[in-house]
């Protein structure tokens, strides 16, 4: 049971990290755009960015692996953030 206990705190940890990581791109987007920039080429740097450092750390081929999950996740809403159809 202390294993389980401990997996689900380290899953709880992780998550956080990754609400924070997203506030900071979030905040980076926001000033950006008001400096001028547009939203799209922010997206593609970041996109670019997120890729450099996946491969960095993972490797080319876990890289694409990883990549070839996105059609269905951006098909079924797991990046939209309004109500769909």
């Amino acid at each position: 049971m202390e294993d389980l206990e401990y997996t689900a705190a380290m899953y709880d940890d992780v998550a956080e990290e990754k609400r924070m990581a997203l506030g900071y791109v979030v905040e980076a987007f926001a000033e950006a755009q008001l400096d001028g920039l547009d939203a799209d080429c922010m997206a593609q740097a970041a996109i670019f960015a997120a890729f450099q450092e996946l491969v960095a750390t993972y490797g080319e081929d876990a890289a694409a692996v990883f990549a070839e999950t996105l059609p269905d996740r951006i098909r079924s809403g797991g990046f939209s953030t309004c109500a769909r159809h």
